[in-house]
């Protein structure tokens, strides 16, 4: 492939393999971000804890995207963007290894520990594998080369939840939480061993996968772009782009955004339980049934992707992103008002709306900034935080079982719902500029 027109090419030089190689890397951390979610319920019963304890998972696992993010950008600046790669995957893969050792001390802390490591290599991957798109063929079609690539995140975060459900809960001794909770010690600690070694075994997989992908990449020869620059200015580098309206303004629709995504895709196990069981189901059926519309929203998330990536050739992606977060809220409102199944619909179609988005508030904070995107990425990384900030507040609140009447899960969707707003504020100032 020759032609400079190419989205995957740049000065007649072509970068599919390439293309192929570091797109994949975005399969893997959406199968880590998904196989996740599940398991903040997952823990609350095999350790017999609160929503709140549970919801620590995602404290550590969205920490360490949070913690890493500059220092990876550091790194990438001083050495490049494929040693980004590389040692995000080393990383990744330290922390799936990791959950043995926590299975055997049957600590919560060590398992916490575990993914915080695994997440700190996600921060290099994501880190470094988004700028590094962009660079692959021309400016003109740089964000839609990136929700490209983005759009086979979905397909890993779909296995992931497979997985998930087929190779964890399925597996998992079915008490209920009621039953753990009447357990003497010795029982309940017989039953823990049993649901950790359950727990572990598909992350010891990954782990094996990442090792093989670390060394595939290390054997292919990488573009160079962006690595010309080792020069560490951080902070003249930090006031230059804070000053940037589109960046700085992108970095708070990014931290609202990773958060709504979170919450919508991690309650919707307590939300889909408690309709559920109300029209009579058992709290494990109530949970299974639950898991299969997470899934069903996972697909729909995946085909809206390509949709929207399609759409971004007609549409001011800043208009796109605005139209869809309203559409968003107002489904998140009927999430809020019903108590039936219609709002578990409502909070599966919010699927359809968030496709579009992660890929979207990237590409435009980044637009223009050149070397210094190295940086910008990791500001953007860094606001991953919101999907440890909001699912925690939102634990927090469903823990309260009832507010002003109506159930405690269904009212701490309101936090999804002010998030899409600042989404949608973001995605007209992006219209207003484009015009």
């Amino acid at each position: 492939m020759k032609n400079n027109n190419s989205i995957f090419g740049k000065d007649g030089v072509s970068y599919v393999l390439p293309f192929v190689l570091i797109t994949s890397c975005f399969a893997l951390w959406g199968f880590a971000n998904d196989i996740t979610n599940p398991m903040v319920k997952a823990f609350s019963k095999i350790f017999r804890m609160s929503a709140t304890d549970g919801a620590l998972v995602q404290v550590a696992f969205y920490g360490g995207y949070f913690a890493m993010a500059f220092p990876a950008a550091m790194f990438i600046r001083r050495f490049s963007y494929k040693a980004g790669v590389m040692l995000g995957l080393a990383l990744y893969a330290l922390g799936a290894f990791l959950f043995f050792p926590a299975k055997m001390t049957g600590e919560y802390a060590m398992f916490l520990m575990a993914y915080f490591i695994l997440t700190c290599g996600l921060s290099f991957l994501e880190t470094s594998c988004s700028p590094y798109i962009l660079t692959m063929g021309p400016q003109r079609s740089a964000t839609r080369r990136l929700n490209l690539a983005q759009s086979f995140n979905p397909m890993g975060s779909l296995l992931g939840m497979y997985v998930a459900m087929n190779f964890i809960q399925a597996k998992l001794n079915p008490m209920s939480t009621a039953e753990r909770a009447r357990l003497s010690d010795q029982q309940f600690e017989v039953l823990k061993e049993h649901d950790l070694s359950v727990l572990i075994m598909p992350y010891l997989a990954i782990g094996a996968v990442i090792l093989a992908m670390l060394l595939i990449i290390s054997m292919v020869k990488m573009p160079k772009n962006g690595d010309n620059d080792k020069s560490l200015n951080v902070i003249p580098t930090l006031k230059r782009i804070l000053h940037i309206p589109h960046y700085r303004e992108g970095v708070v629709a990014q931290f609202f955004y990773v958060g709504v995504q979170i919450m919508c895709w991690t309650f919707i196990i307590q939300y889909g339980t408690r309709v559920f069981m109300n029209e009579g189901m058992t709290e494990i059926d109530a949970e299974v049934l639950s898991q299969q519309y997470n899934i069903v929203a996972m697909v729909i998330f995946c085909c809206s992707r390509f949709v929207c990536t399609f759409l971004l050739r007609y549409l001011n992606a800043g208009q796109l992103l605005m139209i869809l977060a309203i559409v968003g809220g107002c489904l998140v409102a009927g999430v809020i008002m019903l108590q039936n199944v219609w709002g578990v619909y409502c909070l599966v179609a919010v699927s359809a709306c968030m496709s579009l988005m992660f890929p979207t508030i990237y590409g435009i904070a980044l637009e223009g900034l050149g070397e210094d995107a190295k940086f910008g990425a990791a500001g953007l990384i860094m606001a991953i935080l919101g999907g440890s900030v909001m699912p925690a507040i939102q634990a927090s609140i469903i823990d309260m079982h009832e507010v002003m009447g109506m159930p405690a899960v269904n009212v701490s969707f309101v936090l999804p719902l002010v998030c899409f707003v600042v989404i949608s504020v973001y995605g007209y100032r992006t219209m207003r500029r484009s015009k």
